[in-house]
């Protein structure tokens, strides 16, 4: 009996190493079937080709060479890839039987076969080891390759190119197109340019989303047909199509990266998001207002202020605007946050007994009416501490569900005490400031930020001390991912009242325009309850 010895090319369909040689010098195509007599004078008419089979591998081919007509394949490629057919009763062909070989020795380890009326496919020895299909067909360092989700659409590019460039599939469609593009990398790595053309239904467009940043940027190219599939396409007569597609794919660029041509929509966005003035001309002097996409924090010492600087902030966005807005203040509860509100719009600090005996039930009726009931506003029942989860599910349901353009919340610091297990502050916040930073770029929402300060060094803030990001408590990250840091400084033991009563505004970061310093004073009225401005400002805009 005669042994297999190597692996040449195959003269009548071209594959590279499809042919098998043996000892006694016959050769054996397992692609087209190409069939060569011995040359050591021993051969007969009864010789079997059943022997290279059982001599080369346990794999049984079945069916033989030829197109495939209800899918216009010609002879020519279906024998290029080594792809085999059979026949039903009806003289119809009935299966289809694809080869694939061990990617690093060639050897063939098994067939896929396609049952042509049910669509199933069944395995004739394995597919494990072996590389994409159609690899074997094309050596390496080409211009171009072509992936596809399976074997008919390889062949259908194939098709459609004549057979130029090189095209291969994935061996087991787009569910298994990660691992099938992550096993075989050096080899589609080899190409000048990796062309995708997945299928253009929902798996299809998952299988390029898994597989896309694996390939070299540089190199990768996607298809958009304006069908479902190469096959589908090259049945219907839409080589032409299927070719300006081929040659329009886009080039891929990893998310996050954007070309200077792929600009002009951005700009259009940044265009359309609502920018509001602060109710402080001071303030927007410096800020030009506070704008959707932005992080704000407000900062102070304990007992500054930071409470009547966020409900003036809160009326002033109600009633100037008639965008939705949310509260979320953990350290009170929804009677005093309507109180709040309510108190600016009566002049009036309701949420004091004594101010709030001198309305009658129809007063505070109308007040309430007026600044709560017709506004956009939406509260949290809430007090004290909330998990992280909790709170990052609130503000994404506030921004997507019920279309709220800001967003404030008071405070970080109760956020992070409530963090159980925590043993690193500074982490704790860290953590949370990028997801908070996250959800503002992915909703566009405007979120005020209330945060403590640590004891400062120097001068205490109790005492008039100046603000500066490195006392923002816990977290660099809170001065790194916030848009703008405002700072309140007030001397709450000054001599006079009128300096007790004062704050000053400070912007110690402005991402938006780089302006930062004093921006105004603000003083409180204790008959009132409102603050203010202490300066008039030019005017604005």
């Amino acid at each position: 009996m005669s042994e297999f010895t190597k692996h040449e090319p195959c003269l009548a369909c071209g594959s590279k190493n499809n042919l098998a040689r043996y000892s006694d010098g016959h050769g054996h195509c397992f692609g087209c079937g190409h069939w060569e007599p011995p040359t050591d004078g021993s051969y007969n008419e009864n010789y079997t080709l059943q022997e290279d089979y059982n001599n080369m591998n346990p794999v049984q081919t079945k069916g033989f060479s030829g197109a495939i007509p209800e899918r216009n394949i010609s002879k020519k490629i279906s024998a290029k890839y080594g792809v085999r057919i059979s026949h039903g009763e009806d003289g119809k062909i009935n299966k289809h039987y694809y080869p694939y070989y061990d990617s690093k020795t060639g050897d063939i380890l098994g067939y896929k076969e396609r049952d042509v009326a049910t669509k199933g496919f069944g395995i004739n020895g394995t597919n494990k080891g072996a590389g994409l299909f159609g690899q074997n067909v094309f050596k390496e360092g080409g211009k171009y390759l072509t992936i596809t989700e399976g074997e008919l659409d390889a062949l259908s590019v194939s098709e459609m190119f004549d057979g130029k460039w090189a095209v291969v599939s994935l061996k087991n469609g787009a569910s298994g197109a990660l691992r099938d593009i992550k096993d075989n990398l050096d080899y589609i790595e080899s190409f000048d340019n990796v062309v995708l053309c997945f299928d253009q239904d929902d798996a299809g467009k998952e299988a390029i989303k898994a597989v896309r940043d694996v390939i070299s940027p540089n190199k990768l190219r996607i298809v958009t047909l304006p069908q479902k599939d190469a096959s589908d396409m090259l049945m219907n007569g839409k080589i032409k199509d299927f070719t300006e597609a081929w040659w329009n794919a886009k080039g891929y660029t990893p998310a996050g990266i954007v070309r200077g041509e792929d600009t002009w929509e951005h700009l259009q966005k940044d265009e359309n998001l609502v920018t509001v003035l602060y109710p402080w001309q001071s303030l927007n002097e410096v800020t030009y207002g506070f704008r959707q996409k932005e992080l704000v924090t407000i900062t102070s010492g304990s007992g500054m202020g930071k409470s009547s600087v966020v409900k003036e902030l809160e009326a002033h966005i109600l009633n100037e605007t008639d965008d939705n807005l949310a509260i979320i203040h953990l350290e009170e509860s929804i009677d005093r946050s309507v109180k709040g509100l309510m108190s600016i719009e009566a002049n009036l600090p309701i949420h004091i007994p004594k101010y709030e005996a001198m309305l009658s039930e129809g007063e505070k009726k109308a007040l309430w009416q007026k600044s709560v009931a017709d506004k956009n506003v939406f509260f949290y029942d809430h007090f004290g501490s909330m998990s992280e989860d909790s709170l990052l599910s609130v503000i994404r349901t506030y921004a997507k569900s019920f279309d709220c353009k800001w967003i404030i919340l008071d405070h970080l610091s109760i956020v992070v005490s409530s963090q159980e297990g925590i043993q690193d502050e500074r982490k704790a916040i860290d953590a949370i400031m990028t997801k908070l930073r996250k959800i503002v770029q992915e909703t566009g929402v405007g979120l005020f930020l209330v945060s403590h300060l640590k004891r400062p060094m120097g001068k205490a803030h109790e005492e008039g001390g100046q603000v500066s990001l490195s006392e923002l408590r816990g977290s660099a990250a809170i001065a790194q991912l916030s848009d703008i840091v405002i700072g309140l400084e007030r001397n709450q033991q000054a001599e006079e009242e009128t300096d007790r009563n004062t704050t000053t505004l400070r912007v110690i970061k402005n991402r938006f325009c780089g302006l930062t310093g004093k921006a105004g004073e603000l003083i409180y009225d204790k008959d009132t309850g409102r603050l203010k401005e202490g300066t008039s400002g030019q005017s604005f805009f």
